[in-house]
């Protein structure tokens, strides 16, 4: 990952229309003006790439092996659900029907930064994880394998 590439932040609540569109965020919108990959995230929300960091993803998972279950598992689950979305002169994309379905997208959303990537969610679920995880992050660090600060 580049530093570029490390720029999504802050969380947003956008409403899915009935075509199945959202508005990206209006700080993400120039980032995205060449459109956005979109496929199955974990949690079952949807991520989102600039064309660019999809495809340096796309060079890390062709230096992994293929004879690896677990990468061969991951590569069909993220590459059968890819789709890239060119956003509309108004900044809308939409959402195709599989991934809508992923996430459970029905009207209120939550986009959020996650780093090189957004991540798009049911914004109900998105409440409930993040209430969820409060505990967890405030202990983040607590433990040997997480040395972050």
């Amino acid at each position: 990952m580049t530093v570029e590439s490390a720029q999504f932040f802050g969380t947003f609540t956008p409403k899915l229309d009935e075509k199945g569109r959202i508005f990206l965020p209006a700080k993400f919108r120039a980032m995205f003006h060449e459109g956005v990959v979109l496929a199955k995230g974990q949690e079952n929300c949807i991520y989102g790439w600039k064309p660019e960091t999809f495809s340096e993803l796309t060079q890390k998972l062709r230096a992994s092996s293929f004879t690896n279950r677990q990468v061969r598992f991951f590569q069909r689950s993220l590459y059968a659900s890819a789709s890239t979305e060119v956003p509309d002169k108004q900044g809308r994309i939409a959402i195709p029907g599989l991934l809508r379905e992923w996430a459970s997208l029905e009207r209120d959303c939550a986009v959020i930064g996650a780093m090189d990537r957004i991540e798009i969610w049911d914004e109900q679920r998105w409440t409930q994880f993040t209430s969820e995880q409060d505990e967890a992050f405030a202990n983040l660090g607590e433990e040997d394998d997480f040395d972050l600060f």
